[in-house]
């Protein structure tokens, strides 16, 4: 095949060129394009630690918020019963977390991070810092500032249009580094599986 023909030039574009559907909608096709390329890193360093992309959201509020039911992961992560039982089965098989009966009502299912997992922590907050390193290497610190900034408020506009039901973390209150924190957490979460 030569260098001119349409399938080269479809395989040198790699999925670049937006399909002509998006003419309208060039910011929502580029961010679509760039998360699915942040999710693809992601996963590959996630891998490494034999974690599925989601897992580790899971496992940080397992961490940070101490042991949960499995009704109010679902509702907190917005996953169906179905795809989160399969993610906790994987954690479980792994061993890093435990399920038992609620000690409240048997018939509820309690999940806790294991004590075996607090060696995934440090781990899971390395991949992520190498994804951000890697996300963001060709941005200067302005550069980054702005898009951080430019990416909440596009996120609120969001949450505010009520497209997102499952949402149940609103903005810290003060804005600054936690609500940048919760907001990031909040948008990524959403789409853990």
């Amino acid at each position: 095949m030569s260098a001119e023909s349409p399938g080269a030039q479809g395989d040198a574009d790699c999925g670049r060129r937006p399909p002509s559907v998006t003419d309208h909608a060039p910011v929502s096709c580029t961010l679509a394009r760039t998360f699915r390329v942040h999710r693809m890193t992601a996963a590959r360093l996630l891998r490494d630690l034999g974690l599925y992309p989601g897992q580790e959201f899971l496992m940080m509020r397992l961490w940070e918020g101490g042991p949960a039911r499995q009704s109010v992961l679902i509702k907190e992560m917005g996953l169906d019963p179905s795809t989160m039982t399969k993610m906790l089965q994987r954690l479980e098989q792994a061993g890093h977390v435990r399920r038992s009966p609620d000690p409240a009502d048997r018939r509820a299912v309690r999940v806790e991070p294991t004590e075996e997992s607090e060696a995934l922590r440090a781990k899971v907050a390395g991949a992520w810092a190498t994804l951000e390193e890697v996300t963001l290497k060709h941005l200067d610190p302005d550069e980054r500032a702005t898009l951080e900034r430019l990416l909440i408020r596009v996120e609120e506009g969001l949450y505010a249009e009520g497209l997102d039901e499952p949402l149940t973390c609103p903005p810290a209150e003060g804005g600054g580094a936690q609500a940048e924190s919760t907001s990031s957490a909040r948008s990524t979460s959403a789409s853990v599986l």
